[in-house]
């Protein structure tokens, strides 16, 4: 303690090290000098003691005004940032606002107190302030205290800032800049083409004056719904239109969600001709020609999704679809049938072998798909397998189908295990995938990697936008009941001289049918029943179909203690199963498929764990609204009656939580800016 009073009374100047070590070294110096000089001479050593003590007084004099001036210099310093400090938070237009653990406001500064509509913030809770503010502040972290977040508040736009640790909020005005921002976003333009999915086939009945009377309706009604947008549209053949426009006009257009599709539709039915539209659009890319491959491209996905809607695309951004609530109208021809049949004919031709899959979880439809085109292939003598994977736990009707198809002479050896196929595949192999399309879902994802570049697909359901890149051969009908009957079509363009279905293939295409159009009661045309009828002329057997039918005595209790659990709303059947119990896939899809039989019902949503890391829901609609556009905001897909999703990494709670979420709000949103 004695040490430290004296340190604290030594001149200033002793506390930089800098000055201490020069006194230091001058007195070492004048030390050294005194005794030389007494050494030479008594009468110099007094005159240079003398020199010294006034030599030092001058320097440690000279070094505590040095000292003292630069401890006045640092203190005024100090104070003029600290004093610049507080003015700027007072004065500069950055807002801040100080909270408490209760996330209340404790203090904001004059700039945020000047814009605010309410005469006094303290003591405000966040949430009763803004609701928008509060959100950002509570889902903020240390980790990304530095991220700016922008929100609209007070009627202005701002960046935000939150500092947990501190507890404050910044907030800059970015206003001026949001606004040329979206000046120049709404003046961006966007193209769009529009097809009149059914004109040929509705063209062929009428007269040229008649045709002619329809197609100018059409187009007035199009130009006069366009123009109240502020979009532009030139008829390019008799069923093709281009939309150029800007930004602005299309958020328009999607904020009454496109309802010329609906106009269109029910005023030419109501006269007896019903045409629908589709339109592809493209925005926000980087050249015009780009925008124009971009909008064909959506029109194709319009089509391949069943037409009678509009997708709505960015490169930066997730397609946005609308329409698409109706059931397509079947308007596939016999000629693509046999054009198709002819071209996958060449194709396995080409091919040293071919290898077919179906999705993951495969059904009677996926099946009985796989083994008629298997049998196409061998047809034109061609070694062909299903790919399958033989650890699959199945349910009770598929594991009977399986040990049908071990038992029969003609498929005892359909089947090839992923590993085997990878090893046997080649540079000049073929790979079919049926009644899918997305790599997602396929039974083998190494499978469709080792053989993505030669590919074919046969799929009935509406594409989406997971698709294959490159594809050698693409046939997808969404009109069509089930891709059974698509591949049952084929046989009739194939040689009659080599042998043809076999009793099992038959029967399990029939299954295919009867399973996706639940017995011939929905989304079944004459084509379907043509189908059914020549596989029942080459053997099919209906009582062995009733036996794939059946269920065990669990299957059918996990079923009921699904419908058990089911809660309404409206106008929607949903049950949130339990979450430590697996439940198998078909007994999930069989529970939505019972719920609609309930009077008042017209969508049944069943939410239930697959494995440990999977959650799957099964939806299903009377054909009244939409489930595939349900399923597809959660990742999933399907057709308008009956779709179906996967998630990962939650609670099945967690996922009837995001479901009800997707409920509430059907609308899409409008873009983010």
């Amino acid at each position: 303690m004695k040490h430290f009073s004296l340190f604290q009374s030594l001149p200033d100047f002793f506390q930089n090290k800098r000055l201490t070590l020069l006194a230091i070294w001058v007195t070492v110096m004048a030390v050294i000098g005194t005794v030389l000089a007494f050494k030479a001479n008594m009468v110099v050593g007094i005159v240079w003691v003398i020199i010294i003590l006034c030599a030092l007084v001058f320097v440690f004099n000279t070094l505590k005004i040095i000292g003292s001036d630069t401890q006045k210099y640092i203190a005024g310093l100090s104070y003029r940032v600290n004093r610049g400090e507080q003015e700027a938070i007072i004065q500069m237009p950055l807002g801040v606002i100080l909270y408490n653990e209760e996330f209340e406001i404790d203090w904001v500064n004059p700039f945020i107190q000047r814009i605010s509509e309410q005469a006094n913030l303290m003591d405000q809770k966040l949430n009763k302030v803004s609701s928008v503010l509060d959100r950002v502040v509570k889902s903020a972290s240390s980790k990304d205290q530095d991220t700016w977040r922008t929100i609209d508040w007070l009627g202005r736009t701002f960046e935000v800032q939150v500092q947990v640790d501190l507890r404050a909020i910044y907030l800059r005005d970015i206003t001026d800049i949001a606004q040329v921002q979206r000046k120049y976003e709404n003046s961006r333009l966007f193209m769009g083409i529009v097809s009149l999915d059914n004109f040929d086939e509705i063209s062929e009945r009428l007269n040229d004056a008649e045709s002619s009377t329809l197609r100018s309706h059409v187009t007035t009604m199009l130009t006069d719904w366009m123009d109240q947008h502020e979009i532009y549209v030139r008829r390019l053949s008799p069923d093709k239109y281009m939309l150029i426009g800007y930004y602005q006009g299309l958020r328009l257009a999607e904020k009454d969600k496109f309802n010329i599709l609906k106009s269109v539709r029910e005023d030419t039915s109501s006269q007896n001709m019903p045409i629908t539209l589709s339109i592809g659009i493209s925005y926000h890319d980087g050249d015009v020609m780009s925008m124009a491959k971009a909008a064909q491209t959506q029109l194709d996905l319009a089509l391949g999704r069943g037409g009678d809607q509009v997708v709505v695309k960015s490169p930066q951004q997730d397609a946005r679809f609308y329409g698409g609530t109706t059931n397509p109208m079947a308007k596939r021809t016999r000629v693509r049938a046999r054009v198709i049949s002819q071209a996958l004919s060449e194709l396995i031709n080409a091919s040293d072998q071919v290898f077919v899959m179906g999705h993951a979880r495969g059904d009677r439809d996926s099946m009985g798909a796989a083994l008629g085109v298997r049998r196409i292939a061998k047809m034109v003598d061609k070694p062909a397998w299903i790919v399958s994977d033989p650890d699959e736990k199945r349910h009770t009707d598929m594991q009977m189908l399986y040990n049908a198809i071990h038992e029969d002479e003609q498929t005892k050896d359909a089947l090839m295990s992923p590993a085997d196929v990878i090893a046997r595949a080649t540079g000049h192999s073929l790979l079919i995938m049926v009644d899918h399309s997305k790599r997602s879902i396929t039974e083998s994802k190494e499978v469709y990697d080792a053989l993505k570049e030669r590919l074919v697909i046969v799929d009935h359901h509406r594409r989406g936008e997971e698709f294959p890149e490159k594809s050698l051969l693409v046939y997808i009908e969404s009109y069509a009941s089930s891709t059974s009957e698509l591949v049952t079509e084929l046989f009739e363009y194939q040689s009659k001289n080599r042998r043809g279905l076999s009793r099992i293939e038959a029967t399990t295409l029939l299954a295919g049918i009867q399973l996706d159009t639940k017995s011939f009661t929905i989304r079944s045309g004459t084509r379907t029943f043509d189908a059914a009828s020549y596989l029942r002329s080459v053997g099919a057997d209906g009582k062995l179909i009733q036996n794939f039918m059946k269920d065990s005595m669990e299957d059918y209790r996990q079923r009921a203690d699904l419908i058990s659990r089911a809660q309404f709303l409206d106008s929607d059947a949903i049950v949130v199963a339990d979450d430590k119990k697996s439940y198998d896939s078909v007994s999930v899809a069989q529970a939505a498929d019972s719920l609609l039989q309930i009077v008042g019902i017209e969508r049944s949503f069943v939410v239930a764990r697959r494995d440990e890391k999977t959650i799957g829901i099964s939806a299903r609609s009377n054909g009244e609204k939409n489930v595939q556009t349900i399923m597809e905001k959660l990742g999933g897909g399907g057709h308008l009656s009956f779709a179906a999703t996967q998630i990962n990494g939650v609670t099945v709670d967690e996922a009837g939580q995001q479901l009800y979420a997707v409920l509430k709000d059907e609308t899409p949103p409008d873009e983010e800016e």
